[in-house]
């Protein structure tokens, strides 16, 4: 089984388009866990992510990956920020999975496209290799988009709203593929909005309102108290504060 990567932040304060978005969180995010993100809108879920990334930069405090550089991490972003214009069949989107082995502008050959063609199999695309991703449902580019991931065979994953504008049946199959992943070492991260399903499928949840409400067991994170203060700090958020003013719950 694969070593699996922590990530630790402390006292972190991140900002997104000159907004404060994260403050002064500190936790981490264990070795091995399959954890949800889970808050109001505008919490800074999908902000966190991108700070893990290194897509944003921290204001102050910082991030420590253990185990994993970031150009290793494994990043499924929101469907909505993905240009479906761009004219790339799903068998070319999936092997960018494979870039780092391969360099950017090459071709999989040999066992490389075999590998490829296993992962567009393995989430029930056979056949649409040649499909542009501009004729993909919602739910079948997600299905692309995991098949990618699954080629990369990254041991950080960070998911940002995996199963939004997906149909149920997709919904299912994928939250099995993200279950065999975390069952093969992998430390898995993402944002949800569904609490039935995090509840009902993730052990571990960040309850966040731009700060942190609640980390740890899902069962005591969501507890009611929690998520009505996590409600209540939301509404009481003032986007032209200064950026380390903390409303107190």
């Amino acid at each position: 089984m694969m070593k699996a990567p922590s990530v630790c932040v402390h006292d972190l304060t991140l900002t997104y388009r000159r907004h404060p978005a994260i403050h002064h969180l500190s936790g981490a995010f264990e070795a091995g866990s399959l954890t949800a993100i889970v808050g109001p809108n505008g919490a800074g879920k999908s902000t966190l992510l991108k700070g893990i990334v290194g897509a944003l930069r921290p204001d102050s405090g910082r991030i420590h990956l253990d185990g994993v550089k970031r150009h290793d991490i494994g990043y499924l972003p929101q469907l909505s920020e993905l240009d479906r214009s761009f004219p790339i069949t799903v068998l070319d989107l999936v092997s960018l999975g494979a870039w780092r082995q391969i360099g950017t502008f090459r071709r999989l050959t040999g066992p490389g496209r075999d590998r490829t063609l296993a992962c567009i199999a393995a989430v029930g695309l056979t056949g649409f290799e040649q499909r542009t991703i501009n004729t993909l449902s919602g739910g079948q580019l997600q299905r692309a988009l995991f098949a990618r991931l699954m080629l990369q065979n990254a041991r950080l994953l960070l998911l940002d709203e995996p199963f939004t504008g997906i149909d149920t049946r997709t919904t299912a199959d994928l939250i099995t593929l993200i279950k065999e992943w975390h069952g093969e070492g992998r430390t898995i991260i993402a944002v949800l909005h569904d609490m039935a399903l995090v509840r009902d499928h993730f052990p571990s949840t960040l309850l966040i309102a731009r700060k942190q409400i609640a980390w740890g067991a899902t069962i005591d994170a969501l507890a009611p108290g929690n998520l009505e203060a996590s409600r209540r700090l939301s509404e009481r958020w003032d986007d032209d504060a200064e950026l380390c003013e903390v409303v107190a719950a």
